[in-house]
């Protein structure tokens, strides 16, 4: 969010700095460890209306965004795949039936396609007709957060933006708008706000990387799971991101057996390709996350925004985003806000 902000500043031709209490790379932000997938309807089931709307409109601006940028940053629109063993079928006709309501909530997202057979086949032949039934969401996407992240410190750093790597800042120490200060301070600092922002909380996520030359999915395939859908992201040169875990925890400590082993174990019924893959990574973070699981903006003064509580939907909403604080600083009316139901708040800034 920071760098999209700076970004979008710089490009306008104010002096930015940022200041980021880690490196580069993401490292330390779910950012870095996120499957980035843009997926607005298959959210639906568990998100508000307005998180929908942010994620149709960010599939409308990711590509208009990279384009900004200085170097490739792999993005794909081919949908998501959902699929189900058969014991599952129930589970899968309560997410559906859940999709299909949101879809007349919002009729301007894309209708699911329901596909068996040769239908199932020709969508993903890589599955190999282990699968009975699927569901098919088209126009959704994703795209490669490690990518982006380094194509935007890239095009950043070409536009003379003052990178400020490993060196954390706390709102008080900058007074915005007196001398020899900035004019504005935007902090999107996730969890690092919690000292001002005291409802942000962490949500545990657990993510493993896998290369596997074998595995061939074309678009990002989640798998119905007795306690939650499973989610298999390939990115390029046969990579793939396996994740689902949720937990309410803000434990930064390493993934455990059960959850990397129910990862691993679901993938490998996708494709037993995955079976002599190799494990990259296997990584956790926390989303920060305010109580109602939305995002939102707060002036804690009057040159001071938050932008906080993407929760993780971050990729997904961040374009909306954007163009919400955008607005914002220039003094609109905010429509955008009101369009995607992103609350504006009001409060003193924190003092020790």
């Amino acid at each position: 969010m920071g760098r999209l902000l700076a970004l979008s500043l710089a490009r306008r031709g104010h002096a930015i700095d940022v200041y980021d209490a880690h490196g580069p790379e993401g490292d330390g932000a779910a950012a870095r460890v996120a499957a980035a997938m843009l997926a607005p309807l298959a959210e639906s089931a568990i998100t508000e209306p307005g998180v929908v709307r942010m994620g149709q409109h960010g599939l409308a601006r990711w590509p208009e965004l990279l384009a900004q940028l200085d170097q490739p940053v792999f993005f794909q629109q081919n949908g998501t795949l959902i699929l189900w063993h058969r014991q599952d079928a129930g589970d899968a006709q309560r997410f559906c039936g859940l999709l299909e309501k949101n879809r007349r909530i919002n009729p301007s997202l894309p209708p699911l396609q329901h596909l068996a057979g040769e239908d199932l086949q020709t969508c993903e032949p890589a599955l190999q007709r282990r699968f009975a039934q699927g569901v098919y969401l088209p126009d959704e996407g994703q795209l490669d957060n490690r990518q982006l992240l380094a194509a935007l410190h890239a095009t950043l750093a070409r536009l003379g933006v003052g990178l400020h790597w490993g060196q954390a800042r706390e709102l008080g120490q900058f007074q915005p708008g007196t001398a020899g200060q900035p004019d504005w301070v935007i902090d999107c600092r996730g969890l690092g706000a919690r000292g001002q922002w005291t409802a942000l909380r962490g949500v545990r996520g657990e993510v493993v990387r896998i290369h596997a030359p074998e595995v061939t999915l074309q678009r990002p395939t989640r798998l119905i799971h007795p306690r939650y859908p499973i989610y298999i992201a390939p990115k390029e040169d046969h990579l793939f991101v396996i994740g689902a875990t949720e937990i309410e925890s803000d434990d930064m400590s390493p993934a455990s057996v059960r959850s990397t082993l129910e990862l691993l174990s679901a993938a490998y019924t996708v494709h037993p390709g995955f079976a002599e893959g190799r494990i990259v990574e296997v990584a956790t973070q926390c989303r920060p996350t305010l109580p109602d699981n939305l995002p939102a903006v707060r002036w804690s003064a009057p040159r001071v925004l938050e932008v906080n509580g993407l929760y993780r939907h971050g990729f997904m909403i961040a374009p909306a985003m954007l163009d919400v604080v955008m607005q914002l600083l220039d003094g609109a009316e905010p429509q955008l806000a009101r369009r995607f139901d992103v609350a504006i708040e009001h409060a003193q800034l924190a003092t020790a």
